[in-house]
């Protein structure tokens, strides 16, 4: 089963079936999949019959192919399941902008080129990333994977600090991030 297969099976078995949760902004839900996510792919239908394989495809093309996650995943297979779990949960731009700003943050001199924080994967991006993993390989693939995770469970405190309804889930959030489940 090729990578992103695999993380859309795990995404979809911790985010469930159908929850329409009270506190839950994004409103009815199937597999983690809102239904203004859904309907902007074409789906129609009551969120709770949304097919599991019209999810896998709005995964698919939305949070990975259209992100160029895959290009990630060719260089930094670790940083790329990073980035879409993150993605999923916070959106793509987002994800990107975390991982612009810890290589930014992680270049050695003044000297190095700072990524603009545009929220996209572009050639300037990937050229940046094939330099910090050229200079610090897989421990640097290790690092910069953690820095946007770290990045990632800053933003759910931040959250739950600016919306007391986020409470409900900020201990599901940071339990997935340091892998209590």
């Amino acid at each position: 089963m090729e990578k992103v297969t695999q993380l859309i099976n795990d995404v979809i078995a911790r985010e469930g079936g159908y929850s329409n949760h009270p506190d839950d902004r994004g409103g009815p839900t199937r597999w983690g999949i809102t239904q203004s996510v859904a309907r902007k792919q074409g789906y129609s239908g009551d969120m709770k019959h949304l097919p599991r394989e019209s999810a896998m495809d709005i995964y698919r093309q939305l949070y990975w192919l259209d992100p160029k996650l895959d290009q990630v995943a060719e260089r930094a297979p670790l940083l790329a399941a990073e980035l879409f779990d993150t993605a999923v949960n916070m959106g793509t731009a987002r994800a990107i902008r975390f991982l612009q700003r810890s290589l930014n943050a992680l270049q050695r001199s003044d000297n190095d080129h700072l990524l603009t924080l545009d929220g996209v994967i572009g050639s300037q991006t990937l050229r940046i990333l094939d330099g910090f993993l050229k200079k610090r390989g897989r421990q640097g693939e290790r690092v910069l994977t953690r820095a946007v995770d770290s990045l990632q469970g800053a933003k759910y405190i931040s959250l739950a600090e600016s919306r007391p309804a986020n409470r409900s889930f900020l201990f599901g959030w940071l339990a997935h991030r340091i892998g209590v489940e």
